[in-house]
């Protein structure tokens, strides 16, 4: 029959995306069902299925990855988060804006979980300057309520007339000034714990290697639509990296704001108690980066590679300039080639100056040699499940692709194009943010992104209208301590309760979807000519029929049916 093959395809993507749902397995495990499910039911040959696990896009990643391993195994990224903290100041506004920009920044480079469970003891400690120790600020709390209760009553304190029963009242004042004290410091704690992970998880948006969805939608494009080449690391980065700063300065005035930060009493009252805890905190602060010591030489050597690594790829094919790809064969080199060129100096290259002394006297010692990335190192820190995770998502949109499920699926989506665009950017971004707060951002985005683009096609749309905003929305997650790891490791803490993170979570997803909204509608449009259909996706919308026929194809696909309901 004419659904048979699309039938099988969506039996197995309906299993894998509950199984990711669920994490009934392992997630590397279930994204390995492709090479399992797809050949024996026919859907796809594996000569075909295989290389969807190690493409072009897995290059790029693990390059990344690696230059990320490279930067913790010699503390980069603690410097440069204890610098910016430095600069920022210690007002708890100040603060909570420098911890959100430090972590979004490494999240860029280093992985989402990998920048929390760093920031976060650094944040505790400072907290702890101000405040002290967070268990004796909760008992001091609970104490002075319980004293609190049976407070003298308000009548006796107006018919007061001794001079107890006014020693009596100021007591009470003083205790209720305590408690509220001891309570704005929780709450401030609250604030500083939960701005980390949503500040990782906005950072990791604004680069290609920053978080896993970016690379899903290189993959897919890739796929789907061979001859779009206007995304890559630079064209990306200078979309994403404004969106990523707008969203973050929303966030801020949010988190602030709802956790006493941007209370004038906290931030700009001169007290003498405040002025000595602030003093503690910067000098923690300092003394920390003092014993840090003055950058050494593979510190030196990590931040040229690391600077470098970003420059060439921004740089490659920026699209709004000629990059420096130009002076090799077109479409030979990518950011992968670039990303891995650069981390293979890193296996090599010495973490210590070398000495020549012993070219001229070979009894003098020479630099033990240490390179700055051991391979043992890589192992061990690189999440090879990931690895697997992009290419279960590649193999999987394939297949769809193949099979004719995604232009089965689209074509029940066609009362969608009734929508106006802008709201229908608006819908996808806030339908896959709420999704996502249940499953993965990888899954999610593995398994919406095929129909999407679909759907772009069937309402003649440009396909990076609906799959930008898509991709960016599946790192929204910020509602539930399950949604990310780096929403886990904050819970973990046992400072935060789920109700704060919903509360603060539903307003951060309004402030996201709007944030794109505002990007795809202005530079995003200038940026990759959104406002017309492009011709690098027209192939595929080439086919006039009379509706409701169904067509059966070859065209090299082994026999695969699809049936396009126009």
């Amino acid at each position: 029959t004419c659904f048979q093959v699309e039938g099988k395809c969506l039996y197995v993507v309906l299993l894998m995306a509950m199984f990711w749902c669920t994490e009934a397995l392992p997630l590397a495990v279930t994204a390995m069902l492709p090479v399992c499910l797809f050949p024996t039911l026919g859907i796809l040959p594996s000569k075909k299925l295989c290389p969807q696990y190690f493409l072009e896009t897995n290059f790029l990643f693990l390059s990344g990855l690696l230059m990320a391993s490279s930067i913790e195994e010699w503390g980069l990224h603690r410097r440069i988060a204890l610098k910016v903290l430095t600069i920022v100041g210690v007002k708890p506004a100040w603060l909570i804006l420098g911890m959100m920009l430090t972590s979004s920044f490494l999240s860029m480079w280093l992985s989402n979980t990998a920048t929390t469970a760093m920031m976060l003891p650094i944040a505790n400690a400072i907290l702890e300057s101000l405040f002290g120790d967070l268990e004796t600020l909760k008992q001091k709390c609970q104490s002075v309520k319980l004293h609190s209760l049976p407070s003298v009553p308000s009548e006796k304190r107006m018919l007061a007339i001794d001079g107890t029963d006014k020693m009596e009242q100021s007591d009470m004042m003083t205790s209720e000034e305590i408690q509220l004290e001891s309570q704005y410091q929780l709450k401030v704690w609250k604030g500083f714990l939960i701005c980390i992970p949503y500040a990782a998880s906005i950072g990791g948006t604004a680069t290609l290697t920053g978080t896993a969805p970016n690379l899903i939608l290189i993959g897919q494009l890739k796929s789907h639509f061979p001859d779009c080449d206007l995304i890559n690391f630079g064209s990306w980065f200078a979309f994403a990296f404004p969106l990523m700063l707008i969203f973050l300065f929303f966030g801020w005035i949010w988190i602030s704001y709802l956790y006493g930060g941007l209370n004038t009493r906290l931030c700009f009252k001169k007290s003498d108690h405040r002025a000595e805890a602030e003093a503690r905190a910067r000098a923690l602060i300092e003394d920390d980066y003092r014993k840090l010591g003055p950058l050494n030489f593979a510190e030196g050597a990590i931040s040229f590679f690391f600077a470098l690594f970003a420059i060439l790829l921004f740089t490659r094919d920026p699209k709004f300039f000629s990059g420096w790809s130009v002076f090799f064969k077109k479409g030979y080199v990518s950011d992968a080639v670039t990303g891995v060129i650069i981390v293979s100096i890193l296996f090599f290259f010495p973490s210590q100056k070398p000495s020549l002394s012993w070219w001229f006297d070979p009894k003098a010692s020479n630099t033990p040699y240490v390179p700055l990335l051991s391979w043992k190192k890589a192992q061990e820190s690189v999440p090879w499940n990931i690895i697997l995770l992009l290419g279960g998502g590649f193999a999987m949109a394939k297949a769809c692709e193949e099979s004719g499920l995604a232009s089965w699926i689209g074509g029940h989506l066609q009362p969608l194009a009734e929508v106006p665009p802008a709201a229908a950017v608006m819908l996808i971004t806030a339908f896959l943010a709420g999704f996502t707060e249940f499953a993965s951002n990888t899954a999610t985005i593995i398994i919406f992104l095929p129909v999407i683009a679909e759907l772009a096609i069937r309402v003649s749309i440009n396909p990076l209208y609906f799959m930008i905003p898509a991709t960016v929305g599946c790192s929204y997650a910020f509602m539930l301590p399950v949604s990310t790891p780096p929403n886990s490791i904050a819970f973990a803490s046992g400072h935060l309760m789920v109700k704060d993170m919903v509360k603060t979570g539903f307003v951060m997803n309004i402030l996201g979807v709007l944030s794109v909204a505002l990007a795809m509608n202005t530079w995003g449009v200038a940026m990759f000519d959104l406002h017309s259909y492009p011709e690098w996706a027209r192939p595929i919308n080439k086919t006039s029929l009379p509706s409701d026929i169904c067509v059966t194809t070859m065209s090299g696909r082994s026999g695969s049916f699809i049936c396009y309901l126009l």
